[in-house]
């Protein structure tokens, strides 16, 4: 099943090149990424490798001596004016590893100081993961693609190759590209609910309290009645007992200055009478006794 979808694809990219509906685009690398080996016969040979997803190849080639100076291109290699720039068609493929990698590398140039040197002898071959059947099918056909296009170094594609040389990319910046692709889409944002805010509990103070209460609803009406039953019990309780508060004896204090008074007794106020007037005189009544008379019988009869 595997072979029959990739020959489909294969079948429906070589009818799109054919067509001429593909166009090339461009990827710059930094000099890190590229290697040099020692001139010879005013050649040098140079390689640039990428394993990091969407890319997974090997380019090899030859660059022409600059200026006749074999050291050139080395001393531009290591200060970083000396860059390559990858043509390629949009052909993605997946990698045994599951990621998506562009496979349809067709072409190479590397570039001084933003001007094109001399190159030949480029070629290009697939690296694993995403060098299998599938993936070499399309790249045989980009390669076809971008072979009649002819060369793309030349004014058509200038300003695309321009915007590739202005930010030519290392291997760390391919990896933090493909880390931020693999990082999870954040979650979309659940509408906010709107804030209902809190009926906020009526207080029965004197002062706050609805004389007729017909702005209440039914249960504060009855919150009503029993707040002011709790009072009125509260202060029944109030009333029958309160408090006997002790009051504490003032301590007496004297300054140093004054001295304490003397207590003075008073005397006791003696009658006093006038010497005109006496003082009455009660007697006493004596009680007189009363003499039993004695009757004898003998001077019952004698006549007197």
């Amino acid at each position: 099943m595997k072979k029959i979808l990739c020959m489909l694809f294969m079948a429906l990219a070589v009818l799109s090149f054919a067509q001429g509906d593909t166009k090339p685009e461009f990827q710059a690398f930094s000099s890190s990424m590229l290697k040099l080996k020692p001139a010879e016969g005013g050649w040098q040979k140079f390689s640039l490798k990428v394993e990091v997803a969407p890319w997974a190849f090997q380019a090899i080639g030859e660059v022409h001596v600059v200026a006749g100076d074999p050291e050139l291109l080395n001393s531009a290699l290591y200060d970083g004016t000396l860059y390559s720039v990858v043509a390629y068609i949009p052909a993605p493929a997946a990698g045994t590893d599951g990621k998506e990698y562009q496979v349809g590398v067709f072409d190479m140039m590397l570039f001084l100081e933003d001007e094109p040197t001399q190159v030949r002898n480029v070629k290009f071959r697939l690296l694993p993961p995403a060098n299998d059947e599938w993936a070499m099918g399309i790249f045989k056909d980009a390669i076809s693609a971008g072979t009649a296009l002819g060369s793309v170094w030349g004014g058509a594609y200038e300003d695309e190759i321009t915007k590739a040389s202005a930010v030519p990319v290392d291997k760390k910046q391919l990896q933090a590209n493909l880390k931020k692709k693999e990082r999870p889409a954040p979650a979309p944002v659940a509408e906010e609910e709107p804030v209902v805010k809190k009926k906020k509990k009526r207080s029965y103070d004197e002062d706050e309290e609805d004389e007729d209460g017909s702005s209440l609803t039914v249960k504060e009406k009855r919150r009503r009645a029993m707040m002011q039953k709790k009072r009125a019990a509260a202060e029944e309780a109030e009333e029958e007992e309160e408090p006997v508060v002790k009051k504490k004896k003032k301590k007496r204090s004297y300054d140093e200055d004054e001295e304490e008074a003397p207590v003075v007794k008073k005397k006791k106020k003696k009658k006093s009478y006038d010497e005109d007037e006496e003082e009455p005189v009660v007697k006493k009544k004596k009680k007189k006794k009363k003499k039993k008379k004695v009757v004898y019988e003998d001077d019952e009869d004698e006549d007197y």
